[in-house]
């Protein structure tokens, strides 16, 4: 008798086993992340502007932390603004970020400070203002050699 229990019970272990297994291979879906327009900027060389952006805005600890995560395309005439509480040097890397980014550094005088260009998709690598800035722009890599746009450039802009 005791040998038909052990026999039972090793049955319904190795079937919990298997199917604990067969969940466990199971892929995670994540819902697509879509850009949501949450304000107006504008590029300016000298006083001429140059382009208008349709732009989302990270300003919390969790929008800053997840940027343009997760997105698997951008139009051209849109970007993440980044708002930060102070100036400071600050890092950005390509974890999760499925889209080459040039990323626009950007001083508490809206004045462009560095930029770190082409971005790679997925490189966990540190990419460093190098100066103390206020703001960063991202954008899809080559644009902002498309648009000619330097050291000194100057944006604005406006939330909704």
């Amino acid at each position: 008798m005791n040998t038909k229990i052990f026999f039972a019970l090793l049955a319904l272990l190795t079937t919990i086993l298997l199917s604990c297994r067969d969940n466990a291979k199971k892929e995670l879906k994540t819902e697509t992340v879509s850009f949501k327009k949450e304000g107006e900027l504008r590029i300016f060389k000298k006083d001429s502007v140059i382009l208008d952006l349709a732009i989302e805005i990270a300003d919390s600890d969790y929008e800053t932390q997840t940027g343009l995560m997760y997105r698997e395309s951008m139009e051209e005439k849109q970007g993440m603004l980044f708002i930060f509480p102070e100036m400071a040097v600050h890092s950005f890397y390509m974890k999760n970020t499925l889209i080459p980014l040039d990323i626009i550094f950007i001083d508490e005088e809206f004045k462009i400070a560095s930029f770190q260009k082409n971005a790679q998709p997925l490189n966990e690598s540190g990419l460093s203002s190098r100066v103390p800035i206020k703001f960063v722009l991202e954008v899809n890599a080559g644009l902002s050699e498309k648009w000619q746009l330097q050291e000194g450039d100057s944006i604005a802009f406006t939330r909704n």
